[in-house]
C-alpha cells in the first residue's frame, strides 16, 4: 500500500513538473529600443502590446538606456506594438507575430521615423514616390498621400489664378485703369474671398472708377457704393484696424453721409491712439467743409491733445478760430483765446509748412490796427522832398 502511495506521489509530481514545463514554453517575450528624434535613447517611453486575435494589453516603461523588456505574454498570437511620448502614440509597428519559444525583438528609431516622414512629405509635394517609399507604405497611407498631392494641386492652381488676378489688378492702378483694376480684383476675390489684402484693393479700385466720373453721375455713386460694400466687407474681416474706418470715413464724407463719417473717424481714433491726432484731424476736417465749426475746433484740438506735435491741427485751430474775431471800437481786432497760441504753435513746429504763409498772415491782422481813414501813399514822399529842401 505505501508503495503504491509513493508512486501515486511519484506521478504526480511528474505531471507538476511537465504541467510547469509546459507553461513555461507557452509565453514570450517583447523587447527592444527607443531612440528619440534627436537620435540618443528615450527614457520614458511607453510600451503598449495589445494582442488582436484576443484580449489582453501589457505595458512597460522604456529604462533610461531607451531600452524595454515585457517577459509572460502568451502565445501564440498576433500584436500591435505602439510607442507612446507624453500620451501620445509616436510610432506604431502592427501584426507582430508571436510563436513558440519567440523572442520578439521591435526596436523605435523614431529619428529614421522623422527623416522618412520629412522625405515622404517631399515626395507629396511632387507626388513622385521611390520604389522603396512606395514600398514602406501601407494602402491607406497611399491614398492618404494621393489625396494630399491632389488637395496640393488644387491650392497651387487657386494660388495662380490670385496671383494672376491680382497682379493684373495691381498693373491696372498703376496705370489708372480702374476699371479693369475693378475687374481683376473682384475676380481675385472669387477665387478666395478671405484675402483682406484684396478686399481694400477693391475699395481703392471703386474709389478711383468714381472720380473719373463727373457731376451727378450715377455710375459715380454707384461706383462709391461699391467701395462702401467693401469697406465694410474689410471692416467685417478686421474690425480693430482704425485706418480702414479711417478711409470709411472719408469716403462716406464724399458720399454726403457725414454723421456716419463722424462716427467712423472717432472709431479709427479710438482704435489706434498712436494715429488718434490724424484721425481726429480728418474730422476736423470734414467739420470744416460742412460748415461746422464748432464741431471742427472741438476735433482739432482733440487731434493735439492726442498727439501735440502734429503741426497741421494746430494751425486749423487758429483757422477756425479766426471766425471768432471781434473789433474794439478803434478797429483793432481782437483774437479769441487761443488763436495766437496755436498759429504761432503750427509755426514753431513747421515754420516751411503748407500752411506757414497763412499761420502768419492771421498772426499779422490780429497784431496791427485796422485802418479806417484814407491816407495819400505819395504823401511821405512829398515830405521828404521839403526836408531835402
Amino acid at each position: 500500500m505505501l508503495r503504491l502511495l509513493r508512486r501515486a506521489a511519484l506521478l504526480a509530481a511528474a505531471c507538476l513538473i511537465l504541467g510547469g514545463t509546459g507553461f513555461s514554453q507557452s509565453i514570450s517575450t517583447f523587447k527592444g529600443k527607443v531612440i528619440s528624434a534627436e537620435g540618443k535613447p528615450l527614457k520614458g517611453a511607453l510600451i503598449v502590446i495589445t494582442r488582436k486575435d484576443m484580449r489582453g494589453v501589457f505595458k512597460v516603461t522604456t529604462d533610461k538606456k531607451g531600452e524595454y523588456i515585457h517577459a509572460g505574454i502568451p502565445y501564440p498570437g498576433t500584436f500591435k506594438v505602439e510607442c507612446q511620448v507624453d500620451g501620445k502614440v509616436v510610432d506604431m509597428i502592427d501584426n507582430v507575430p508571436s510563436k513558440f519559444g519567440d523572442e520578439v525583438v521591435e526596436d523605435f528609431d523614431l529619428q529614421k521615423n522623422m527623416q522618412k516622414s520629412q522625405a515622404l512629405a517631399k515626395a507629396a509635394e511632387t507626388g513622385q514616390l521611390t520604389k522603396e517609399q512606395e514600398r514602406s507604405m501601407n494602402s491607406e497611407q497611399k491614398a492618404a498621400l494621393e489625396k494630399n498631392v491632389k488637395d496640393r494641386s488644387a491650392a497651387l492652381a487657386k494660388n495662380k489664378a490670385l496671383q494672376d488676378a491680382y497682379n493684373a489688378g495691381m498693373n491696372a492702378l498703376e496705370a489708372k485703369d480702374y476699371q479693369t483694376a475693378v475687374d481683376s480684383f473682384n475676380k481675385a476675390a472669387e477665387v478666395d474671398p478671405k484675402q483682406l489684402a484684396v478686399w481694400m484693393k477693391i475699395t481703392t479700385a471703386y474709389e478711383g472708377l468714381a472720380k473719373t466720373k463727373t457731376g451727378a453721375d450715377a455710375d459715380a455713386d454707384a461706383a462709391m457704393a461699391k467701395a462702401s460694400d467693401a469697406y465694410l466687407k474689410c471692416i467685417e474681416m478686421k474690425p480693430e484696424d482704425g485706418g480702414v474706418h479711417n478711409n470709411y470715413g472719408l469716403l462716406l464724407v464724399r458720399m454726403k453721409k457725414i454723421d456716419e463719417a463722424k462716427a467712423e473717424l472717432a472709431k479709427a481714433a479710438q482704435l489706434e491712439p498712436a494715429n488718434a491726432g490724424k484721425y481726429y484731424f480728418n474730422l476736423g476736417a470734414v467739420m470744416v467743409n460742412n460748415q461746422q465749426n464748432d464741431a471742427a475746433l472741438e476735433a482739432f484740438q482733440k487731434a493735439v491733445a492726442a498727439d501735440p506735435k502734429y503741426a497741421p491741427a494746430w494751425y486749423y485751430i487758429g483757422n477756425v478760430l479766426s471766425y471768432k474775431l471781434t473789433m474794439d471800437k478803434d478797429g483793432k481786432p481782437i483774437a479769441p483765446a487761443g488763436m495766437q497760441e496755436a498759429l504761432e504753435k503750427y509755426l514753431a513746429l513747421d515754420p516751411n509748412g503748407p500752411y506757414a504763409e497763412g499761420a502768419k498772415g492771421l498772426l499779422a491782422a490780429i497784431s496791427t490796427s485796422l485802418q479806417r481813414t484814407y491816407q495819400n501813399p505819395d504823401a511821405p514822399k512829398a515830405a521828404d522832398k521839403k526836408k531835402k529842401k
